[in-house]
Order: C-alpha cells, then structure tokens, then sequence
C-alpha cells in the first residue's frame, strides 16, 4: 500500500467515525494551492468543521498528532478561510483526527484547534 492508499484509508476512517457522530460529509480532498488540501469537510448543525486527518501504523516514531506542524495548520487555515469565502460561512471549526491502526484501532479526535 502506497502513502496515498494509506491516507486514504485513514480518511475513510476518520469519515466513518464522524458520520456515526452525526457529522454530514460536505467534501473529500478539497485543494486549494499545491501547499493546501483539507482532507474532510464536515457540517455538524449549523457549524462547518474543516478536518486534517493524520494515520499512523504505529506510534513507534510519534503519535499522529504530533505530525501537524504550525506549517500545516497555517496552510490549513489558509485554504478554509478562501473557502468560507466563497461559501459565505460563518460559523466554523478546525479539527484534528489522529488514527493509529496497531497494535490495535485508536481514533483521537480534537476539536476546534488552533495553533
């Protein structure tokens, strides 16, 4: 399974766990630059939740959080706010999805981030 293959499946996770916790998928992978790409897009009621997903085989070389630098959350942020734009949204959220898959499934999810 190449990195992709295995983000993505990391994704379909992470979009399973949201939708069994009454989030509605909006969008999957929505570019922005070459540097932005927000991996889900969720509603939960009223309110947008823009979602970076990181997967992890193991947490032998750190947990998934710890992989979402000030960079990444910059570029994020970056992305959501042209996209709230276009949309004309104002009430939102950043959130975090860690996934670790061994030894067993581990689903961390933070809400409203900031860096």
């Amino acid at each position: 399974m190449n990195n992709r293959e295995f983000g993505n499946k990391g994704e379909d996770l992470a979009c399973e766990y949201l939708i069994k916790n009454g989030y509605e998928i909006v969008e999957r992978n929505k570019h922005f630059s070459k540097f932005c790409e927000i991996d889900i897009i969720a509603k939960l009621k009223d309110k947008y939740v823009f979602v970076e997903v990181k997967t992890r085989r193991t947490n032998n070389f750190g947990t998934p959080l710890e992989a979402i630098t000030k960079a990444k959350y910059n570029n994020i942020k970056t992305g959501l706010l042209s996209y709230l734009q276009e949309n004309k949204i104002r009430k939102y959220q950043i959130d975090v999805i860690g996934i670790t898959l061994e030894p067993e499934l581990k689903i961390t999810h933070l809400k409203n981030v900031s860096l």
